[in-house]
């Protein structure tokens, strides 16, 4: 028997649990643009905040309207429906987070203002408009909450959207090839369908999400930033989104201490284990044998000290006195930029430069875009290719060298080793492939726009793994979006989403055997 739709508060919440998932981030969106508004109305920047309060209600209106039209449908639980939403939310959403950016600040064309949205909802961080000023802040505050949704946007979907299809770095330990629900864990736990695990996962992980990200900006506030600023660069930093009101953190106030303690909170993008425990990348042993855990503290710790001595070096060949204070400066100046590129968020210290102006020697633009592309955990708010996919591919190439020496050696592998499939390694390869093949193509693509190769690079680089901050500090030149043609510009919207999807997703949306599954 059909059951009857209830018109109270519990049926007006499952109608709108039960509409597709884009309609949902439609509805969040329009409620989401009331903060702005009031900000707006506090600091009378009233043109900003009449321009977030009409295109709020007017989306409102329109999720109204579109969910009394689709009252009472039964809806449609296939296993990539949700993926495809997700691919829509990337693409489309920006448009309507424009409309009230464009409306605050109408000296710009439209397309700086979908690429800043994009930008900011791919937790890429890269910007149009290099001087801060140009923008208000309550468009700053907007940039930073797009990019704060952007990234608890990825940590629901990548346990509720991702694991279940293994994808998104799941594939590595997954059994079911990428793409593909695995019936045995379906049939073991129960017919659960993407809308239940989504209602789910949103309310474990909400909650964690918002009190870290108040925590840390009560933190800052104490440290002596002021509140505004305070709340975007804890956004950021929840996010790996880079977003800052004053051009990064080296020109913020709060000087290391805020500096660690902002450190402190970007290890949460190392590992998911760090926050939950709700997936099947999980380990027995906790959080220290987590080898996405490990590998990340190895190369915070390792790179800094490469990079310190190398400095060392090069003030002793040129004859600078070796000041202890200084030294140690740039030794913690490495610390934080390594953590925070690793971690695709891309903020860099006030005693970055200290090493270079120490040694006269510049830090090579390829060492940060190095640690962009390795990026951090699995199910994290991180870009990049992914810690877990490394240890896949380190671990496949100790076993070829024990078989070098052993021939007929059985492997041994530990608790962290066990957690990867038997073709574990060979899927991360394929993913490296494709990631390369990305780069590549989104690299060629801008060449043939007229831009220079070297320039290229650091944009495909920085977009396809989240990292926009990249895009000022790795290239010689200072590299200017806003400069670019519609073109480039379009292309690179383009490479923010798919390195947000990852190229995995994007094939699994494109093969038509798996929508018949």
């Amino acid at each position: 028997m059909t059951q009857p739709t209830s018109i109270g508060p519990t049926g007006i919440r499952r109608e709108i649990v039960q509409l597709p998932l884009f309609l949902q981030l439609f509805g969040v969106s329009a409620v989401s643009m009331l903060l702005p508004s009031i900000y707006g109305l506090v600091v009378n920047d009233h043109q900003a905040s009449r321009a977030f309060l009409y295109a709020g209600v007017l989306g409102l209106v329109a999720f109204t309207l579109i969910a009394i039209a689709h009252a009472g449908r039964k809806p449609l639980d296939g296993a990539l429906g949700p993926l495809l939403s997700l691919l829509s939310a990337f693409v489309f959403l920006p448009v309507f987070f424009a409309i009230p950016f464009l409306e605050a600040l109408p000296t710009t064309r439209f397309v700086n203002v979908y690429f800043e949205m994009v930008s900011a909802l791919t937790t890429t961080g890269a910007t149009m408009f290099e001087n801060p000023a140009r923008l208000s802040n309550t468009l700053h505050l907007w940039r930073a909450q797009v990019g704060w949704m952007g990234g608890l946007l990825m940590w629901v979907t990548a346990s509720a959207i991702l694991a279940p299809l293994h994808l998104g770095g799941f594939e590595v330990t997954a059994q079911a090839e990428p793409g593909r629900p695995d019936d045995r864990i379906g049939t073991r736990m129960g017919r659960i369908t993407p809308r239940q695990r989504l209602l789910r996962t949103t309310q474990a992980l909400l909650p964690i999400y918002t009190g870290l990200t108040l925590l840390l900006w009560l933190l800052l506030v104490i440290g002596g930033e002021t509140a505004m600023v305070a709340l975007c660069h804890a956004m950021s930093v929840l996010a790996t989104s880079g977003i800052s009101p004053v051009g990064g953190v080296d020109n913020a106030q709060i000087g290391v201490s805020g500096e660690a303690v902002m450190m402190l909170f970007m290890l949460f993008a190392l590992s998911r284990l760090t926050f939950s425990k709700d997936t099947i990348t999980a380990t027995q042993g906790g959080l220290m044998t987590d080898p996405e855990f490990r590998i990340g503290l190895l190369v915070v710790i390792g790179v800094p000290l490469l990079l310190f001595a190398r400095h060392w070096i090069g003030a002793f060949e040129v004859e600078v006195e070796v000041d202890g204070a200084r030294a140690l400066q740039a030794l913690w100046g490495g610390l934080f930029t390594v953590l925070s590129f690793l971690t695709t968020t891309g903020f860099v210290s006030e005693h970055w430069s200290d090493a270079q102006n120490w040694s006269g020697l510049r830090t090579p633009g390829l060492v940060l875009m190095g640690l962009a592309l390795i990026g951090g955990g699995v199910a994290t708010t991180a870009g990049g290719v992914k810690l877990l996919r490394v240890f896949a591919l380190y671990q496949n190439g100790v076993r070829e060298m024990d078989r070098l020496v052993y021939p007929n050696s059985v492997s041994g592998a530990g608790a962290a080793g066990r957690r990867l499939q038997s073709n574990g390694a060979f899927i991360a390869w394929i993913f490296f492939m494709l990631f390369a093949m990305s780069l590549a193509g989104v690299t060629l693509l801008l060449t043939l726009t007229g831009t220079s190769f070297d320039a290229a690079v650091v944009m495909s680089v920085a977009t396809l793994s989240t990292t926009g901050p990249l895009i000022e500090h790795a290239a010689d030149t200072p590299i200017r979006l806003i400069e670019l043609g519609l073109a480039a510009k379009i292309i690179l919207s383009g490479a923010m989403v798919l390195g947000r999807l990852e190229t995995l997703a994007i094939i699994a949306l494109m093969t038509p055997n798996l929508w018949r599954a």
